[in-house]
């Protein structure tokens, strides 16, 4: 494969050198520098190797010719128009099909660099493009601003934004960074109100583990501990009235329990103390003292049922028996539980009754395929927001009264809306949000976004970059989140009363920005026609090209990676990889027919998606064809396993981590709340009996003898999920050939590491794994 890839490049080079070689026997002075920049577009098939060079290029075709060659988006149409809309203004370029112009070209390479500074003409943008070096190289030496350019010109213009965007790099990378650094855990973070405002509340470490503090909001008084958590960090917390409450498992059992605790952290108590028993907060009740509604499988393994929960005694009161198959319990107003939705994992309803007295009857059926995920009630009671693609492929936020008709609040054409807040105090939906390659919010609230603008602003970020992660009732103070890719995060305190902006914490001041590596949005087209999203993660100080790679393909495989902070991707960016993050099909957020694409697809078509995202890499000079390596967590395990099963030749080096190497067993040992969703597994992923010879095609345990690539296995001995048994039969079955395998395991995690050491043993063994094998410089 690595040959044919190899033989193919060098093919493309060969062609355009025959090309130019023949104009520059006539005798054609444009020949020389026309050559250099046009073969690595050539190669990358921007334009083909035997174009007419001195013919005009029209408008459509430079702004497409440019998307191509200056950013990573090859395959997505729509990213292709969002970011193309960012160089070109409504009242500019009106005739697509017209020749573009030398000052045209200059307007969108100044604003491509973000290098405006005021121009108001095309001579002024001309002249700035000069002075950055996009206009060196041509025979004649003019400006011409209102010239038709022709395709040589685009050619070395853009070979001259790609010189002047790495024009700081000198390609000797960046001082290494602690594992430790990368690894460590944060400093305070999770910064909540209390409901009236006055306390602030949020997670530091003590005795090496995430707890939980609590200071005045005004400074007036030194944070006080309330929790003495020393096994496991505390997994989550929130307030009721004056009260915090917290959650954490044992041992990563994810049998979640909810906790009180006075100032000080004293008297710990444990107010679900059942054995085996998984809870899960389902409504505060801030209209109910001391009461609050939560969901555990007390009963029945299998079955999430709702209870009152009294936040003072622990005593709980069945509320709601879950006849089977609900997965979601929705509260109104009142506290009442008049909305479920249930489904045997393929097929499903909504069910609601008018009281609690009443039997649930169904509202809203759902096909295969269709999701509702309920908001809240309206605050009379009478109406529900949701999100649902009942009937259509995108997920899109809607408003449905009692007898289920709809109205379509708010959509996108091309992906799923992800997500919507209500403030059951103002009974107003503040806002909708939906991530195309960054999130984007839709706002609903002019007020509340006056108060988002007025932080973003002062942050001076994109919206993509903060959040307002809690207020009071007034709305006047506020608690604000940003981050992005090379920051971990900073918290905020507003004040709109006094306009001040405090910061609260920085998540990691250790690390520096300027040091850390850009995190770029990426589009290709699978083998068969599919536009698949991913990110690509290059090294800081380094040229992009010919770079050790690691492929990481995310868990799920119903979930999405998304562009921001990721502490692996940065310490494997620092050590000088290239890291491709691919949403392969089956992922969530791009529709309905993109997640059903993935369906019995695993070890198949998935992992084509993946393999394509390699040679993509490969085919732009990016990736060094010798210096391929995988990894990933959960499925992202299973595909690297996979990867390293079907497509032996593809990778040198693997790291598993609690990944699925029999689906079998993996079916066989579904944690017991996740049974109702058993028919979602065999729809997806394949029926142990009716799908057999699928499944053990895709197996890797089962092909074991195809894997001639160093592997390093990775899990945690109390995984509910991926049971170890999934990594002992992996290892067992590559030993067995007399092949050495790298095996660790964690006597106190689950499904993936948590605690601070765990994860610096780990990612420290990954690094020189790694590195043993792919020799990054």
């Amino acid at each position: 494969m690595k040959k044919k890839l190899v033989s193919a490049a060098l093919s493309a080079v060969m062609a355009v050198s025959i090309s130019v070689s023949a104009y520059a026997n006539e005798g054609d002075p444009a020949a020389v520098w026309y050559e250099s920049s046009s073969q690595s577009l050539v190669q990358k098939g921007i334009y083909e190797a035997d174009a007419d060079y001195e013919a005009t290029v029209p408008v459509k075709q430079f702004i497409d010719y440019a998307l191509s060659a200056i950013t990573y988006q090859h395959g997505s149409e729509s990213m292709r128009r969002q970011i193309a809309e960012s160089w070109v203004r409504e009242d500019e370029l009106a005739n697509q099909e017209a020749p573009i112009k030398r000052g045209e070209i200059a307007r969108i390479l100044v604003r491509a660099l973000g290098k405006e500074v005021g121009e108001n003409s095309l001579t002024d943008y001309t002249v700035s493009a000069y002075k950055l070096g996009l206009l060196t190289g041509y025979p004649d030496g003019s400006l011409r601003e209102n010239g038709e350019a022709t395709l040589a010109e685009v050619s070395v213009m853009l070979d001259n934004y790609k010189k002047v965007s790495g024009a700081s790099i000198t390609n000797t990378g960046v001082a290494p960074i602690s594992v430790e650094d990368f690894m460590r855990n944060p400093g305070s973070f999770g910064y909540e109100m209390s409901p009236n405002g006055n306390y602030i509340s949020y997670k530091a470490e003590w005795e090496k583990r995430s707890n939980v503090f609590v200071r005045k909001m005004d400074g007036s008084s030194e944070p006080v501990r309330v929790t003495s958590s020393s096994d496991r960090d505390i997994a989550a917390f929130f307030w009721k009235g004056d009260q915090v409450l917290y959650m954490k498992d044992q041992g990563g059992d994810e049998n979640f329990h909810i906790y009180s605790s006075s100032f000080g952290g004293s008297e710990e108590k444990d107010l679900t103390p059942y054995q085996g028993v998984k809870v899960t907060p389902l409504s505060t009740l801030s209209n109910v003292k001391d009461e609050i509604l939560i969901m555990m499988n007390k009963e029945e393994p299998t079955r999430m049922d709702v209870y009152k929960l009294h936040v003072k005694t622990g005593e709980t009161k069945l509320v709601a028996k879950n006849p089977g198959a609900v997965q979601t319990w929705i509260a109104d107003h009142s506290g009442a539980i008049r909305l479920a939705v249930a489904t045997d994992g393929v097929v499903g309803a909504v069910l609601y009754r008018d009281t609690e007295e009443e039997e649930f009857k169904p509202f809203i059926s759902l096909e295969a395929g269709e999701t509702i995920f309920p908001i809240a009630f309206t605050k009379d009671n009478q109406s529900i927001y949701a999100l649902s693609n009942k009937g259509r492929d995108k997920i899109e936020l809607v408003k449905l009264d009692l007898k289920a008709n709809e109205n379509v609040l708010f959509s996108n054409p091309d992906v799923d809306i992800t997500g919507a807040y209500y403030d059951s105090k103002r009974d107003q939906l503040l806002y909708a949000a939906y991530m195309t390659d960054k999130l984007i919010y839709q706002f609903f609230d002019e007020a509340f976004e006056a108060q988002f603008r007025k932080v973003q602003s002062k942050l001076k970020v994109s919206e993509s970059e903060v959040g307002i992660t809690d207020y009071n009732e007034d709305m006047t103070k506020f608690i604000v989140a940003m981050s992005n890719d090379k920051t971990y995060g900073t918290y905020y305190y507003y004040d709109s009363v006094t306009d001040q902006l405090t910061e609260l914490a920085n998540l990691s001041p250790w690390l520096k920005p300027d040091q850390l590596a850009d995190m770029h949005p990426i589009s290709y087209t699978s083998r068969d026609g599919l536009t698949i999203n991913g990110y690509l993660t290059l090294p800081r100080n380094k040229t992009a090209e010919n770079l050790p790679l690691i492929v990481n393909p995310h868990g799920g495989p119903w979930l999405r990676d998304v562009w921001g902070y990721n502490p692996e991707v940065q310490l494997l960016a620092n050590r000088g990889y290239a890291v491709l993050q691919v949403n392969f099909r089956s992922s969530t957020g791009y529709g309905k027919a993109f997640l059903d694409a993935g369906d019995k697809e695993w070890g198949l078509k998935i992992q084509d998606d993946i393999t394509d995202g390699v040679q993509w890499a490969i085919q732009q000079g990016i990736a060094d064809p010798e210096r391929i390596g995988i990894y990933g967590a959960s499925f992202g395990g299973y595909a690297t396993l996979a990867g390293i099963t079907f497509t032996p030749d593809l990778y040198a080096a693997a790291v598993d981590y609690v990944g699925v190497s029999n689906i079998f067993t993996l079916l066989e040992t579904l944690p017991p709340y996740w049974e109702s969703m058993r028919n979602m597994f065999y729809e997806r992923v394949g029926h142990p009996e009716k799908d057999k010879e699928l499944l053990e095609a895709a197996s890797p345990v089962f092909h074991a003898d195809r894997i001639v690539t160093p592997l390093f296995v990775a899990q945690g001995a109390n995984d509910p999920r991926v049971n170890k048994a999934e990594s002992d039969q992996i290892v067992e079955a590559i030993r067995n050939r007399g092949v050495e395998v790298e095996y660790m395991v964690k006597e106190n995690e689950g499904h993936g590491f948590y605690n601070e050491e765990n994860k610096i043993d780990f990612y420290s063994a990954m690094v020189r794994f790694f590195d043993s094998h792919l020799k990054a410089e």
